[in-house]
């Protein structure tokens, strides 16, 4: 692949939709080239960063080109697909791309007017996106932009396809992939009802709802929630596992009608939509597994009080509109636009009461320690929703506890139940910590850190417990850490201290703390994840 400070190969294209041919041998103007293939996800995920670029630039000579590998009617397609703001040239015999000779699509390369190669970046990431802008804009003489904004639903970075001069098979793609990056659909569908059909039931029957009646999803109920956010209603805030059904503001909005929730709520699902379709999250896995797994949604900051998310007493349960709308609206979502419904995708053997909404507020007031979005990054004032993959809480009662260590302790047996008795390492868990529990803890000397290095080295299983037989967990023994635990040798139930999530929410009467097991987690299950919601 030709580098920083070599000179761009010389090559001339013919551009689509336009008579001119581009020249990069007399093109006096800097030029940044994105090679790209039709049926490269990672192609349909950099594209719209590039329009955005060509849009804010508004220069009529090219300062963005396409150079597709594929020919002209698939890219055709693509380029309507994705709405392409700047010129592409047709490569489909790849000489240029050999010339340039990238390992993988999409590359780019910024040229200046010299024809010197300033910068390349291959694959999709977005300092360099933003590396690239802002030279880009530099040698325009104008000022830096940025065009890929961190929590903006899409990954941080993604690997890219093999460029197609290097395909073994050398075949073009007959059409398109899916679109996995869209940010236009098209809008909702409007039904009109006979007089006599009961809108409720019509819904019921359609499968519109879950197994409790919604809301009549009227055009005058949508456009009332989205009233309340400056988005375009046919944007594309993500696409919905496992059958990635485009979640449009304005579905969203229909089915938070169905749901029950107020207009203002909007403001917390559109972030909220974004945190379920980050591929970190995995939503496909979660939506399919025979697990107990739902998505628990956590909420953090001033946005609790605001908007009335309960974070004390009966947390966990219907005490809230905010929490029980919330929560149902992103079940809907997940059965209307994913479709995973009870019995067909979503396989799940007993379920989980989380399924029909899982929503709560960390109780922050009662909490001496950091909260978790601050744990993670965010700053205090700055309001935020979390996801994670849950299975419902297991219940920890300790009223005789003087001291934070006996708390712990009855803690620890909790959590080395977690997933299943004796499978270690595999999963992560959520520690929900009590006002109460607390303050003994706080009384004592522990930091959230300090509490968490406890459990970490106080939870194992004893190896006495796997000479037995070879049930679930045995098979596994080769990647267990070893500790003494109370004078016995113990597999450590968790890989890391990391592994433990810890956040203290309900009410500040009784001693009833809970722990909730994860589904499988790491790269190849389900992370949790964090998005901040606007002000």
């Amino acid at each position: 692949m030709v580098k920083v400070g070599d000179h761009a190969p010389h090559f001339s294209l013919p551009l689509i939709d336009s008579a001119a041919v581009f020249s990069q041998a007399s093109n006096p103007k800097p030029v940044l080239l994105i090679f790209f293939e039709s049926d490269c996800p990672t192609c349909h995920l950099t594209i719209p960063y590039l329009n955005r670029l060509t849009q804010e630039l508004g220069n009529p000579s090219p300062v963005v080109l396409g150079i597709s590998q594929d020919d002209e009617k698939v890219t055709r397609e693509l380029m309507r697909q994705l709405a392409i703001a700047f010129p592409v040239a047709l490569d489909s015999e790849l000489q240029v791309t050999k010339a340039f000779d990238p390992i993988a699509v999409p590359t780019l390369f910024l040229i200046n007017g010299d024809g010197e190669i300033l910068d390349t970046q291959s694959a999709f990431a977005k300092t360099d996106l933003n590396r690239l802008a802002a030279k880009l804009c530099r040698a325009l003489n104008r000022e830096p932009i940025v065009i890929a904004e961190k929590f903006d639903g899409n990954p941080d970075t993604k690997p890219g396809c093999t460029s197609r001069h290097l395909e073994t098979l050398g075949e073009n793609a007959a059409a398109p992939a899916l679109n996995l990056y869209a940010r236009r659909a098209a809008r909702a569908s409007r039904i009109a009802l006979a007089d006599e059909v009961d809108p409720y039931d019509y819904c019921m029957q359609m499968g519109f709802a879950d197994a409790l009646p919604v809301v009549p999803p009227t055009v005058e109920r949508v456009e009332r929630m989205l009233a309340a956010t400056a988005l375009p209603a046919d944007e594309v805030i993500g696409l919905v596992a496992p059958n990635y059904g485009a979640a449009t503001v304005e579905k969203i909005a229909a089915n938070a009608v169905m749901a029950g929730c107020e207009p203002a709520l909007m403001r917390v699902l559109i972030p909220l939509v974004r945190a379920v379709c980050d591929e970190r999250f995995n939503l496909h896995g979660v939506q399919a597994t025979t697990h107990f797994a739902a998505p628990l949604i956590i909420i953090n900051g001033a946005v609790r009080k605001e908007l009335g998310f309960a974070c004390a007493g009966n947390v966990f349960s219907n005490i809230a509109r905010a929490n029980s709308s919330v929560g149902r609206t992103l079940q809907l979502l997940l059965g209307n636009l994913g479709g995973a419904r009870p019995g067909e995708i979503d396989m799940s053997t007993l379920g989980n009461p989380g399924k029909f909404s899982y929503c709560i507020a960390e109780n922050e007031e009662e909490n001496p320690w950091e909260p978790l979005h601050v744990e993670l990054g965010f700053a205090s004032a700055q309001s935020a929703v979390t996801l994670f993959a849950a299975e419902p809480p297991r219940g920890v009662s300790e009223h005789n506890a003087r001291h934070g260590k006996q708390i712990l302790k009855a803690i620890c047996h909790q959590l080395a139940t977690s997933w299943t008795y004796r499978i270690c390492s595999l999963f992560e868990a959520l520690v929900v910590l009590c006002p109460e529990h607390v303050k003994t803890l706080k009384r004592d000397g522990f930091t959230k850190s300090k509490v968490r290095e406890f459990l970490f080295n106080n939870t194992g299983i004893p190896l006495r417990e796997y000479v037995e037989d070879n049930g679930e967990g045995t098979q596994y023994t080769r990647i267990y850490q070893e500790a003494m635990i109370d004078g016995e040798r113990h597999y450590l139930k968790f890989a890391a201290p990391e592994q433990l999530k810890i956040i203290v929410a309900g009410g500040t009467a009784g001693k009833f703390s809970a722990v909730i097991s994860s589904w499988a987690t790491g790269a190849r299950g389900s992370q949790m994840v964090t998005y901040p919601i606007a002000d």
